[in-house]
């Protein structure tokens, strides 16, 4: 495995200007829009028993997986590509003695058949530009910084992947722990929300501000955020396709992410550039064209409250304000003076508070969301999870319902 590794073998001078635009360190503002990161934190816990296992006889398993891929253009070339420049992936068990002894003998094993070189450091193997660390903890350093206990009989494993040279800061390093001290997030209470055919009851509610989720990505041929669950098997799927749901993946042995890696590595990497390869390519849709007419309009005002890394919005032309975030913090959500209402499109749960925030401040809540998703031809529902009474609930896709709201208004798109 070698770096800088292709992603789009060329890029079009229109593509190239997007990135420069709205990708580069130059245009990041606050966080650089090139790099690619997720964090999963997965426990054993009476309120996800469900998916997790816990019983009062069987607790204490943990999962920790980070990952920050980091793109950049290519230059040397003839046509511009963009390329995966750096890559960091960090995967942590917590677990039975004896399973965590089994695991090591199977990562070892991998690291074999994936022909990793070793480097002098006896935890330590090398494939190309990627290295590869492997430690063993009877009590994990990051439960002594946080005063954990380890439950009795266990142990910890680490792997950590990275590419040569690569420089991670001790707050980098330290965030999955410090959202794993944040602990398991408190699910948003639904109520009962009014079901409405269109947007009209928004033309009493104007101007109003946007929150978006990956609902207008989704519609703009991005993989969905379950893909990325898949590629780093945080859940496994349970039952058939009518009964279909997602367990945690916390056994080491029912984890094959780190073995994909070891010894198919160029295939893995592949699957993880995936989603970015989705992001790059993708174009801004008649949503938000619709969102950036409106908002030129007068109906609509302030940033995009958006939840996704895409830059959709702003290749449209609006500002974003941006709220992913994998801790339980709040980010400012600066709103408008002048905002009547937020419409949520394509968002399930408000995970940073905004909708909160909106009611503390008088606005109407509105929602525009099909509440199911599609999987392998079945359609399941998905019901927004804090939609309250006195919030109004639109079933339908993003662009047909906002250029129907654009046509109500008389606003050209």
């Amino acid at each position: 495995m070698f770096l800088p590794h292709p992603v789009i073998d060329s890029l079009t001078a229109d593509q190239v200007r997007v990135w420069d635009a709205t990708f580069s360190s130059e245009a990041s503002g606050q966080r650089c829009p090139a790099i690619e990161e997720g964090i999963w934190r997965r426990t054993q816990d009476p309120a996800n028993a469900e998916q997790s296992g816990w019983t009062e006889g069987s607790s204490g398993r943990r999962r920790v997986v980070h990952y920050r891929l980091h793109y950049g253009l290519d230059r040397t070339q003839p046509m511009e590509r963009l390329v995966l420049e750096e890559l960091y992936l960090y995967v942590s068990w917590l677990a039975p003695a004896a399973e965590i002894a089994d695991h090591r003998r199977d990562v070892d094993q991998w690291l074999t058949d994936g022909r990793w070189k070793p480097t002098g450091d006896e935890n330590g193997r090398r494939h190309g530009d990627l290295y590869t660390t492997v430690a063993e903890y009877a009590v994990h350093p990051q439960d002594e910084r946080a005063g954990r206990d380890t439950p009795e009989g266990f142990t910890s494993l680490d792997v950590a992947i990275h590419s040569e040279d690569y420089g991670l800061t001790r707050a980098a390093r330290n965030l999955p722990w410090d959202v794993l001290a944040g602990g398991i997030r408190v699910k948003g209470q639904r109520g009962k929300p009014t079901y409405a055919d269109d947007l009209s009851g928004l033309l009493d509610h104007l101007p109003f501000v946007v929150e978006a989720g990956c609902g207008t990505s989704i519609e703009a041929g991005i993989p969905p955020l379950h893909w990325l669950h898949e590629v780093y098997r945080v859940t496994a799927r349970t039952g058939d396709d009518l009964t279909q749901g997602y367990a945690f993946t916390l056994a080491p042995s029912a984890d094959t992410l780190v073995k994909e890696m070891l010894t198919e590595t160029d295939r893995k990497v592949g699957d993880m550039v995936t989603m970015f390869q989705s992001v790059v390519l993708a174009e801004p849709t008649g949503a938000h064209r619709a969102l950036k007419a409106l908002h030129d309009a007068g109906a609509m005002t302030g940033p995009v409250a958006t939840h996704n890394f895409d830059r959709l919005f702003a290749r449209a032309g609006l500002a974003e304000a941006f709220m992913r975030r994998y801790d339980q913090r709040t980010p400012h959500m600066p709103f408008p003076d002048d905002a009547k209402s937020v419409l949520v499109i394509g968002l399930h749960a408000d995970r940073r508070a905004v909708q909160d925030r909106a009611r503390e401040r008088g606005l109407k809540i509105f929602y525009l969301d099909t509440e199911g998703v599609t999987e392998n031809g079945v359609h399941k529902p998905y019901l927004i999870e804090g939609a309250r009474e006195g919030d109004v609930v639109v079933r339908s896709e993003a662009t047909p319902a906002l250029l129907r709201l654009a046509g109500l208004l008389n606003v050209i798109v």
